[in-house]
């Protein structure tokens, strides 16, 4: 009988490592995570706090470490869609150094949550984007990645996880509930995530975003009509020319303007100087690309139809939102 060349212990050994890359197949680059958040941490750990060329600063008598400080936390939750054809494809794509992509969370189809990134480190996933005054989104926000292939329809154990994972992070880091956004409200030029099927409007009545009363749209009356076709062209800078005029300038104190906006949220009627433009930007809209700004709004509140065109209910819609945030 021949002996066996690998000994009990080794056979043992090699069962247990190959066990664990089965039950982990993301083990390396979970070392690599653990190795940099240490660099992080080694950096934040470091004393005096200095930046390079400090030292050519007239420097006080000793160094002073303030006793009132915490993380900083984000204040903002963008949701996007992978478009891309599986979960596994996508925690493949945040793993590879080479992307240069990243979310604090995936959740797949099936609802299984993956958090990626702790929620006070800066994830790549925003990219060139804008919101309100807000210039670096990645440095102020969670970023969620759905699985889906942007034509999808999201899947009911997905949005449930989502609704979870939303609800914990407002709790946790306080955010506004108008600060739920998508990738394409922040990147309106370039991005159309989440794709059309996403369900904004349930979101909102959990407490996520803003949205619309249905009631409200129907009292809501226009001071002057707004042309036979019923529709605005977006791509005219002052939204006007087939619909409400924008009101020649006039001098305003903020007393004045403070009184005009309270007496426009207590009506139902949209005065002809109301300026689509600006309610654009008041909601956050980055409206230096009028079109894809008005795209962008509609993907998120109209859904049904994606031109760069306000219908007479688009912007009942848009005035109705805006009012709410003034």
């Amino acid at each position: 009988m021949k002996r066996s060349l690998i000994s009990p212990g080794l056979f043992l050994l090699a069962a247990f490592f190959l066990y664990g890359c089965s039950q982990n197949p993301y083990a390396t680059t979970n070392k690599v995570y653990k190795k940099q958040v240490k660099t992080f941490a080694k950096t934040l750990r470091a004393t005096p706090v200095t930046n390079p060329g400090e030292d050519t600063l007239q420097q006080g008598d000793y160094w002073v470490g303030t006793t009132n400080f915490s993380m900083r936390k984000p204040n903002y939750v963008v949701i996007h869609h992978t478009a891309q054809n599986s979960t596994d494809q996508t925690l493949k794509t945040f793993t590879m150094p080479k992307t240069q992509v990243s979310a604090h969370y995936v959740i797949g189809r099936d609802g299984k949550v993956y958090h990626m990134l702790h929620d006070y480190l800066r994830a790549w996933h925003g990219g060139n984007a804008r919101w309100g005054t807000t210039t670096d989104l990645n440095s102020t926000s969670i970023g969620i990645e759905l699985d889906n292939n942007g034509y999808e329809p999201f899947q009911e154990a997905q949005i449930s996880s989502l609704l979870k994972v939303l609800a914990i992070l407002k709790k946790t880091h306080g955010i506004p509930a108008a600060n739920f956004i998508g990738h394409s409200d922040i990147a309106p030029s370039r991005k159309v995530d989440p794709n059309p099927t996403f369900p904004w409007k349930r979101l909102a009545e959990a407490g996520f975003g803003v949205w619309y009363d249905e009631a409200e749209l129907e009292k809501l009356v226009f001071e002057q009509n707004i042309g036979q076709d019923s529709t605005m062209a977006a791509g005219v800078d002052s939204l006007a020319t087939t619909g409400i005029p924008s009101a020649a300038p006039k001098a305003h104190t903020p007393l004045m303007v403070f009184t005009e906006n309270m007496n426009q949220a207590l009506s139902d009627t949209i005065p002809a100087s109301f300026n689509p433009r600006l309610a654009l930007r008041v909601l956050g809209y980055d409206t230096r690309n009028l079109e894809a700004a008005v795209k962008a709004f509609k993907l998120h509140y109209v859904q049904t139809d994606l031109t760069a065109t306000l219908t007479e209910r688009d912007l009942k819609i848009l005035y109705s939102l805006y009012r709410k945030l003034l």
